[in-house]
């Protein structure tokens, strides 16, 4: 038998084939495999029972042919699986220690991972827009959510075989750029010169613009006549609008370099500019656009809310607005990258804007034959302070996310100086700041994104639980194993024993379990379901570790112990990795 990288898909596979010939079954059974509580076993089929409610026949008698089916077959040898029926109709599935070891020998490290889990999601082409800044403002703690989820989601599809393409959004186009250059030739800002923290000139800049829009008629219409210029192309305007992206690029990407988020476009609003009044005129002579109270808006009138509340697409003064821009996104990206799928990463208080975003570009493709991607909104909900309401600083601001990175390295480095203090400084240095860094981004991921969250720094920083430093601990560990045994990770253990101990087989189950992990996250773009497979790993470790001597003069226990360990470092890993964290051989 084949040690495949997925044992439910070998378990699934063997189920169905068994039932093409049985009656009652036939070639529409779906087995149902998920993974089971381990008190019974590591798989379960649980597609009997429902399909036997359909067909009105009895559970356990179907149940019972299945299984001398896949018996007479032979394609799950005894040697390597063991199954058992239970209940009315559920089908229990245990693999031996001879297939947890074949399993263990040949997946042993990140390459030969991500070379099998190609098959998750090979084939598929996926656009994922997330981050998303407006330029010319900083990046604050609302921006951290979209920018790590969507970075691991991005990591996971690319490790599953996905082609993906990450593409920031920028919100680089709009009335907001009139107030800024206005400000700028007010107060005569060398945009060449923008001094040591230029994004946050630019937004004071704007602030004052935007005050001086409200304050008098005479500067809402030196404002106003600013954009006009802007919008129709004036050179010097446009040389200055060019400089504030630059300078605001320049340093977003500073941040994602921090948080190692890379992008394959940067295409911003203003990228389509010139590509709305294509959309207007479609969306007119399809019938789906229609004008009210001078605005051009679409309804959906089978929906309850959408019916009567309009998606505008073009305001009354003939501008456009997110509506338009997203709609010639997704028409671009169709054109340019054919997607299966594009994946937006914005936060909840969006989801009226998506969904009937979804909704028109539907209507609008079904109507002009393009072939229309699935369209998802992985929504996620708000970082809270421990007050319990929206994360501010003392003096009421959002926190900007250069700060919060700032002071998680701090607070990291202080714990580094305390537990380690013989270490060179450059290494605690690059230690903090992995651990810093990390432990903001894993507090985010380890959440359901789309809940809301309390941020804690001794939660955040903390040694214990579900945290960055708890599993980039357990990585540094397994590597003071090796130092001490004088191996490497990377070695065969060919001489390795048979796996024996009930804690040696608890952890290999739970090591093998990383396929349906991958797979689950990926089912519904939830990077939290990762999180907590690794913390559940690095706990089974512990408790193995705690109980089985590794370094023993028995080579070939010693052998099988240590591959033990190789494994689960190459699982842990992997799966910070994938997460967006860095990960260490030293603490």
């Amino acid at each position: 038998m084949d040690i495949g990288f997925q044992p439910a898909k070998m378990i699934d596979e063997a189920v169905r084939a068994a039932a093409r010939g049985l009656e009652g079954l036939g070639e529409d059974f779906d087995p149902q495999v998920r993974p089971a509580d381990p008190h019974f076993g590591d798989f379960q089929a649980n597609g009997v029972l429902p399909h036997a409610k359909r067909a009105r026949a009895n559970p356990r008698a179907l149940g019972t042919a299945l299984l001398e089916a896949l018996e007479a077959r032979g394609d799950l040898p005894g040697d390597r699986v063991s199954f058992e029926l239970a209940g009315p109709g559920f089908i229990n599935f245990r693999l031996s220690p001879v297939y947890l070891d074949a399993w263990l020998a040949r997946f042993g490290s990140e390459a030969a991972f991500r070379e099998a889990a190609g098959a998750l999601r090979g084939g598929q082409r996926v656009v994922v827009d997330f981050s998303s800044p407006n330029t010319a403002k900083e990046m604050h703690v609302g921006h951290i959510r979209s920018t790590v989820i969507g970075e691991a989601v991005s990591r996971i599809l690319d490790f599953c075989g996905a082609a993906v393409t990450r593409d920031n959004h920028l919100g680089d186009w709009g009335t907001q750029f009139g107030m800024i250059i206005w400000a700028i030739k007010r107060e005569k800002f060398d945009l060449d010169a923008p001094g040591a923290d230029p994004v946050a000139e630019l937004e004071r800049l704007y602030k004052l613009g935007n005050a001086a829009y409200k304050e008098s008629a005479e500067n809402a219409g030196a404002i106003r006549a600013e954009l006009v210029k802007l919008q129709r192309g004036d050179e010097e305007n446009l040389r200055i609008w060019r400089r504030i992206s630059e300078v605001s690029l320049e340093a977003f990407q500073k941040l994602y370099d921090l948080l190692g988020v890379r992008f394959d476009e940067v295409l911003g609003e203003s990228y389509y500019r010139d590509k709305v009044d294509a959309v207007w005129r479609e969306l007119e002579a399809e019938g789906i656009a229609e004008e009210s109270e001078g605005a051009l808006v679409v309804f959906h009138p089978e929906h309850p809310r959408f019916k009567k509340q309009p998606f505008i697409i073009r305001k009354a003064d003939g501008a456009s607005n997110y509506a338009t821009t997203d709609l010639a996104t997704v028409a671009d990206r169709v054109k340019r990258l054919a997607p299966d799928e594009i994946l937006y990463i914005v936060d909840a208080r969006q989801s009226d804007h998506f969904e009937q975003l979804f909704l028109t570009v539907a209507k609008w493709f079904g109507k002009t034959g393009r072939k229309l991607p699935r369209l998802r909104h992985l929504s996620f909900g708000t970082v809270l302070g421990e007050d319990g309401r929206p994360i501010k600083t003392k003096e009421g601001g959002s926190v900007k996310l250069k700060d919060l990175l700032r002071e998680a390295t701090v607070r990291a480095r202080g714990v580094v100086d305390e537990k380690a203090p013989d270490l060179p400084e450059d290494e605690r240095a690059a230690i903090a700041e992995c651990v810093g860094i990390g432990a903001v981004q894993y507090a985010d991921l380890a959440q359901n994104r789309s809940s809301d969250y309390v941020f804690s720094w001794e939660r955040v920083l903390s040694l214990e639980g579900n945290t960055a430093p708890y599993l980039l601990y357990a990585v540094a560990r397994i590597h003071s194993i090796f130092r001490k045994a004088g191996e490497s990770p990377a070695d065969a253990f060919a001489a390795a024993s048979p796996l024996e101990t009930e804690r040696e087989l608890a952890l290999a189950r739970k090591l093998i379990g990383l396929p349906a992990v991958l797979e689950q996250t990926l089912a519904d773009y939830r990077p939290h379901v990762l999180c907590g497979y690794l913390y559940e790993l690095a706990g089974e470790f512990s408790g193995f570790y705690n109980a089985e001597k590794v370094i023993v003069d028995d080579t070939a226990v010693r052998a099988r112990r240590l591959r033990l360990c190789a494994r689960t470092l190459a699982v842990l890993e992997t799966g910070l990795h994938l997460l967006g964290l860095r990960t260490l051989e030293r603490m």
